[in-house]
């Protein structure tokens, strides 16, 4: 029995589909007609002899063997973007303004970033990292691209993927049973002071902003030093900092999406860059 040929083109279908959670959105976001992209999404389930999605009147959600896929669809498009990128970067010149929040700007877009403009030489990135609360506002007047932190299924924009916040402290101090206990955050605006001191009030446990900065690097080695405790995300625990959970006595937090989105009218720089960071980091 022969192999069938994933073609790409059914694969962005697929993984706009995967994406948007529905057949309309995800047409309107490739710019062709609804029934396309269902055709498309039956041409690859005849092709590889499965059902991709499980579809209902209210939503559209991936089959085992969808999620199965997901991951490699998102590989083939990615490599296939960097040889074209390779072939052809010659010919693509631009730049490309990036707002992402501080954390994700140290640590998990720097990477990707080379690889990209390993593709496209002549492409030329702008980053500024902060809070992300208000940057999707200002797309396209100061970004092109935006990674932003949003509660858990809000925000709008293309999820790329989930995160869980955790309280983290120093690693050999029990700064959580202080009273009140001492917190690291950063300024007004993050919503990771908003859910820390919110769950801390809820649970009735008293506490005192011990510091506050913009900085994540300060942030985290105030909590590192034993002198407060913090909130971080847990796909980019800090292995210098311990967890903390309700077992030490610290209210649980909220989940949170992270989402790109895009402002409209991208130049093919801008969504060459926006392909890649969902090929790279999307779920």
């Amino acid at each position: 029995m022969s192999i069938p040929t994933l073609d790409p083109e059914l694969l962005k279908a697929f993984v706009a589909v995967a994406d948007h959670r529905s057949f309309t959105r995800a047409a309107t976001a490739l710019n062709r007609t609804q029934s396309a992209v269902s055709m498309q999404i039956k041409r690859l389930e005849e092709r590889l002899g499965t059902a991709l999605f499980h579809r209902t009147k209210v939503n559209v959600e991936l089959s085992l063997a969808g999620e199965g896929l997901l991951g490699y669809a998102r590989r083939i498009l990615l490599l296939n973007d960097e040889a074209v990128g390779h072939l052809q970067q010659h010919k693509v010149e631009g730049r490309v303004r990036l707002g992402v929040m501080d954390d994700y700007g140290s640590f998990v877009v720097p990477p990707v970033l080379a690889s990209f403009v390993a593709a496209y030489p002549r492409i030329h990135i702008e980053m500024e990292t902060g809070l992300t609360a208000r940057m999707p506002e200002r797309l396209g007047e100061d970004f092109d691209l935006v990674i932003a932190m949003h509660p858990e299924g809000q925000g709008g924009g293309e999820l790329l993927r989930r995160e869980q916040a955790v309280w983290a402290t120093a690693v050999s101090q029990s700064v959580e049973s202080q009273d009140p206990l001492p917190v690291a955050l950063y300024p007004q605006g993050c919503l990771f002071r908003q859910w820390a001191t919110e769950a801390l009030d809820a649970s009735g446990r008293p506490w005192r902003l011990a510091f506050v900065s913009h900085s994540l690097a300060a942030v985290e080695s105030i909590a590192a030093q034993g002198l407060a405790v913090t909130v971080v995300k847990s796909g980019i625990f800090p292995p210098r900092l311990r967890a903390l959970s309700e077992r030490d006595g610290m209210p649980r937090l909220p989940g949170a999406d992270i989402r790109l989105h895009r402002a409209a009218g991208l130049s093919r720089a801008a969504g060459l860059l926006a392909d890649h960071i969902v090929g790279a980091i999307g779920l």
